[in-house]
Order: structure tokens, then C-alpha cells, then sequence
């Protein structure tokens, strides 16, 4: 059985200006790149998230659909 897993990284610089990924498993398909900007843009100023060095995340740097073939083979 063959299947196409499709996750959205966000990825964000914090505090530290370190790079800081935060992964959506199976997002819609009709997002665009403003949505996902707006979305991003709330999570910093919501400032919900922290690193474990307790650096906050800070600014946008990309966003990424990573789609991966997945092959499960049957054994039984």
C-alpha cells in the first residue's frame, strides 16, 4: 500500500537567532503563502512557544509542504 504524507514545516528564527521548526501534520490544501504568513505572524505575537534554552520565537524565515512517499509493505 502506497500513501503521500504531507506536512507543513514552519519555520521560525527565535531570540537566540537560531532556526526553530514547528511541524503540521496533514494541513489543508488550499492554503497560500499569505495565509500561512498571517498564521506564523499570530503564533509570534501570541508568544506561546519556547525554546528549550527559553528563547522566543521572533520572526518568520519560511514555510514548507514537505510531501514523502510512504510504501508499507504487508508481512502478515
Amino acid at each position: 500500500m502506497n500513501t503521500l504524507d504531507t506536512t507543513l514545516e514552519l519555520v521560525f528564527l527565535d531570540s537566540d537567532g537560531k532556526t526553530v521548526r514547528l511541524s503540521v501534520n496533514d494541513p489543508k490544501e488550499d492554503l497560500n503563502a499569505e495565509t500561512i504568513k498571517d498564521a506564523m505572524e499570530q503564533i509570534i505575537a501570541a508568544n506561546i512557544f519556547e525554546t528549550s534554552s527559553g528563547a522566543s520565537l521572533v520572526s518568520v524565515k519560511e514555510a514548507r509542504k514537505v510531501q514523502r512517499a510512504v510504501e508499507v509493505f504487508e508481512l502478515e
